[in-house]
């Protein structure tokens, strides 16, 4: 005897036993042959829409189902039951994404055009979950298709012509596994530069910024700039780390992050090409135990102008981050690295999830994606983390 396959759909304004309905129902076809293949229900601002794939005998019909369905009481005042013929899909080489989407305001036009990118691609969207509605907005969508580079591609380009932030990652419970995160300071966890800090408080701000231009034009490499900027503290008393730390700024949503992020369980550390004096102690107030960054050399409590250890440059904030994974042991796809500068650039192309911080164009291409918004916090939703979380105490 051959069979059919069959999606009832109950939905109306939610209520206590309208879900045990429903499946009473489903029993009373279950004696007769029937097979639960899918159930999957949504709950909006009260309303229900409660879906149950079913197989039966093919004798059966959608009007008899549905008179089945009325005769057990699931449809009260409001409740609407219908019954589809559903076909059969082949997924046997589709294989599920998750695609995590943001802005300061998600407009109709930002759905229209994702949705459309799915589209082209021969993806569907599976599910749709509203992550966050302050301080940005944030959707994830599980999305099923045959060609993940072509749904990338479209993606990617969609969200450019917005300004969408958006990842797009394999789906899987190493999700919800333990994560290393680790993090730039300066200018990521941090508002501030720590060296420009550390220049104005020796009055050298104008030759500091000179060093750190040459720099950025490609002069000279990070490691000569930083042990040519730290020469011009010589003499400084070790006091002024003390002072320079007092006036650092966290980034909006620092706290919040880290503070989450322990909470659940994943480990955050921070690589940074700034000073282990000025960084440890605030680190260790905020619970932050994996740290890698530059020595500073002082001898009688007066800074020497010397560095105390080797330059944690590019390719070393890169091998910090493996270690760490090492030490804390997690495999480098479930670690996350966050950094803004050239210097994460190593970093951000190693780990599992690459995210550039408010970068520029060149870091951005080196990372899995992006963020723009100014809360740091915003690098939960990529970890599939929603407000409501967040905010559970």
């Amino acid at each position: 005897m051959t069979a059919a396959t069959y999606l009832i759909t109950v939905s109306g304004p939610d209520r206590p036993g309208v879900g045990a309905e429903l499946f009473q129902a489903v029993h009373q076809l279950a004696s007769e042959s029937c097979t639960i293949n899918d159930v999957a229900q949504i709950t909006i601002r009260g309303y229900l829409v409660l879906c149950c794939e079913v197989t039966v005998d093919n004798t059966e019909t959608p009007e008899r189902l549905r008179e089945r369905a009325i005769e057990t009481g699931v449809v009260a005042e409001g409740i609407d039951v219908t019954v589809a013929v559903v076909e059969p899909r082949d997924f046997v080489n589709d294989k599920r994404l998750l695609v995590t989407f943001l802005a300061p305001s998600v407009t109709s036009e930002a759905f229209v055009a994702v949705f459309k990118a799915i589209a082209s691609s021969g993806a569907t969207c599976e599910r749709i979950v509203h992550l966050a509605s302050y301080p940005v907005d944030c959707y994830e969508l599980v999305v099923r298709g045959p060609n993940h580079t072509v749904l990338r591609e479209a993606l990617t380009q969609s969200a450019s012509e917005l300004g969408l932030d958006l990842a797009v990652q394999r789906a899987g419970l190493h999700r919800r596994a333990k994560h290393l995160v680790v993090m730039d300071a300066d200018s990521t966890l941090l508002q501030d530069e720590v060296i420009d800090l550390l220049a104005e408080a020796c009055g050298c701000v104008d030759k500091v910024s000179e060093i750190t231009e040459r720099a950025m034009a490609g002069e000279i490499d990070f490691a000569e700039s930083l042990r040519q900027r730290v020469a011009l503290l010589k003499g400084m008393p070790a006091s002024v780390l003390v002072d320079v730390r007092a006036k650092i700024r966290l980034t909006p949503g620092a706290r919040t992050l880290l503070r989450t992020l322990q909470r659940l369980g994943y480990v955050p550390a921070v690589v940074s090409g700034g000073f282990v004096e000025v960084l440890a102690p605030l680190l260790s107030d905020l619970g932050v135990d994996l740290l890698e960054a530059n020595r500073l050399e002082i001898i009688d409590g007066v800074l020497s102008g010397h560095l105390a250890s080797a330059v944690v440059d590019r390719a070393g904030k890169a091998r910090a981050l493996r270690r760490f994974a090492e030490e804390v042991g997690v495999p480098l796809q479930q670690t996350v690295a966050v950094g803004d500068g050239a210097n994460d650039i190593d970093m951000l192309s190693i780990a599992g999830l690459g995210i550039a911080f408010n970068a520029k164009a060149m870091v951005k291409q080196h990372a899995d994606t992006a963020l723009s918004v100014p809360y740091l916090d915003a690098v939960l939703y990529f970890l599939g983390i929603s407000r409501e979380e967040i905010e559970t105490q």
